[in-house]
Order: C-alpha cells, then sequence, then structure tokens
C-alpha cells in the first residue's frame, strides 16, 4: 500500500477494520489506494480464508517527531484534513538501515543513518536506532529530491505563477511537476540515468546539468537531514542509481565535505550490479552500497504477522 495515513504505524494482518481504515486514506493518496484496494477486496472474494497483509510505503516514517512532519500552515488544515508529512520508500528505508547494522556489526537499536532511495522516485531518510526521525518525501511523493520526471521541491507559488503567467490549470501544473520535470525535464532526453550518464561522456551539457543537479540536491537534502542524527554511522546508497552509478555517488559525496566523507574510487567503481559494500577512503565515516530488497522485508513482515497475537481493539494494526 502506498499511503496509511497516520493510521498504521505498521504492517498489519488486513480485516474489516483494517480496510475500512485504508478507505480513510483514499484522499491522501487517490490515485493508488483506490487501486491497491481493489485488489485486495477482490483476493478477499477469491480467497477468503487466505490471511493478507497491507505493507505501508508511509508506515516506517510514522516515527518521525511533530516538528519533522508539521507544515507551517495553520493547526485546521493538519486536524481536519490530514495535511503533513508522511514521506515513503519506508520499506526501503526501513531494510537497508537494519541491513547495515548488521553488515557493520552494530545493533539496529543503537545505530544512526543516513539513507538515499536512488531510483526514479528518490528519497532521503535519517534513521536513529531503528527509527525514522525525518525523510525528504511529504504529503505526496513530489516533495524533496530531483527524481526521474518529478521535480523535487520548488517554490510553492510556482503553481500560481503558471497559473497567471500562462492560464494553466492545476491538473496541468500537476502533470508538468510529476511526469515532464526531474532528469527528464532538464535534460530534455530521458528520465534513465544510464541514458544521461552516456550523453554526458558524449558532451551533452543538459544531460550533465541534470546530473549535476541531481547529485547537488542529494547531497543539500542528506546534509539536511544530518540534523536529526546524534551521530553518524554512515551513509547509505540504494536503489538502482544509488546502486549502480558511482558517478553519482562520487559527485554527491564531493559535495559533502562538511561531514567528513570522502570516498574511496576503487571500492566505489567495484559497488555495481548487486554487489555491495563500503566505498568510503580509509579513516573517514562509512559510505555503504546496499541492495535494497523491499520484497524480502513485506515477506518477512507478513510471517511475522502470522503467528502474532491478536490486534489491540483500538488499533487496526498487528504488531509486527
Amino acid at each position: 500500500m502506498v499511503h496509511g495515513g497516520e493510521q498504521f504505524t505498521q504492517s498489519c494482518l488486513i480485516d474489516a477494520r483494517a480496510l475500512a481504515a485504508i478507505r480513510a486514506t483514499v484522499p491522501l493518496a487517490p490515485l493508488h489506494n483506490p487501486q491497491n484496494l481493489l485488489g485486495i477486496e477482490t483476493a478477499l472474494a477469491l480467497f477468503p480464508d487466505l490471511p493478507q497483509v497491507a505493507v505501508f510505503d508511509t508506515a516506517f516514517h510514522q516515527s518521525m517527531p511533530e516538528h519533522a512532519y508539521r507544515y507551517a500552515i495553520p493547526e485546521r488544515f493538519y486536524r481536519e484534513h490530514g495535511v503533513r508529512r508522511y514521506g515513503f520508500h519506508g520499506t526501503s528505508h526501513r531494510y537497508v538501515g537494519q541491513r547495515a547494522a548488521e553488515l557493520t556489526g552494530l545493533e539496529v537499536g543503537d545505530s544512526c543513518w543516513l539513507t538515499a532511495h536512488l531510483g526514479n522516485g528518490c528519497s532521503t531518510c535519517a534513521i536513529v536506532d531503528g527509527q525514522s526521525r525525518d525523510t525528504s518525501m511529504g504529503l505526496t511523493p513530489l516533495e524533496g529530491l530531483a527524481m526521474g520526471t518529478r521535480s523535487g521541491d520548488v517554490d510553492p507559488n510556482l503553481h500560481s505563477h503558471l497559473a497567471r503567467v500562462l492560464g494553466w490549470s492545476l491538473k496541468e501544473i500537476d502533470h508538468l511537476l510529476n511526469s515532464e520535470s526531474g532528469l527528464l525535464g532538464l535534460s530534455g532526453l530521458s528520465n534513465d540515468m544510464r541514458s544521461l550518464e552516456q550523453a554526458r561522456a558524449r558532451g551533452h551539457r543538459q544531460a550533465t546539468l541534470a546530473i549535476e543537479v541531481f547529485c547537488y540536491r542529494l547531497a543539500k537534502s542528506l546534509a539536511a537531514l544530518s540534523c536529526a542524527l546524534p551521530r553518524l554511522d554512515g551513509v547509505i546508497f540504494t536503489g538502482g542509481i544509488g546502486e549502480n552509478s558511482p558517478l553519482v555517488r562520487a559527485k554527491s559525496v564531493a559535495h559533502l565535505g562538511l561531514l567528513g566523507l570522502a570516498i574511496d574510487n576503487t571500492a566505489n567503481a567495484r559497488c555495481v550490479g548487486g554487489v555491495s559494500g563500503a566505498i568510503n577512503a580509509p579513516g573517514h565515516p562509512r559510505l555503504l552500497v546496499i541492495p535494497t530488497n523491499e520484497e524480502k522485508q513485506i515477506a518477512l513482515d507478513t510471517l511475522a504477522l502470522l503467528d502474532s497475537p491478536a490486534p489491540d481493539k483500538d488499533s487496526p494494526c498487528r504488531p509486527s
């Protein structure tokens, strides 16, 4: 499930109460949650005795403190309409944070990470003791980093500017920012980082600019999220770009010298195609490449829930 709102802080077994709570989140994800619900309801009709588990993209980030998830707008919009920062890619951030602790011999409950999930959609997260403390995405997946076709952060008044100057509708502006922007919009070529790196090698100016903007915005986000950490045990790169682009990793880290980060070029070049490992220069804070495995995390949550105790009567969630 894309969106669990504030109702779901973890994965849960689906029952009538969970379905009702999921339906209540539809206004927060009108393009995704109705389709997810259709799949759930169809499977329930066909296999009424088969347990089903809902895993939410937003659940991991429900541990964010209020000062991290609230927008600076009047209280009533939060209280009455749920307007706040929710974050996404939670299953991936949770998985790689736990995996990093395993690989480095640290306890999940005593470790602090900055994670960068970089694919067609991109987000960063500050993880403290196994819990999300802040993340780059917000009410929707448009907030934050530059992505494949999404703009990421823009001046909120861009909407009114385009409406006033060009006469555009909200639908046209939303399509621009979600489907025609990001790497695609900047380069004029592609939303695929592999294609842009090839074009950059041929001297394509716009592809080069798209990569530079992508890496700078990523570094700026990681630096900002460091405010949520009491210490830094390492930075983790994951997702299709994070796992396979030494160029993006090197350029992003180059902007983060004030955090003491430095890359080992040989190790960085080796970590592609599913190869994980440390890519930091000796004596500098950890930089890790860790392939994400959201499917495995979903399976683990499902297995844990099958033998879990009955849920609390006031919650749609079973503890996982």
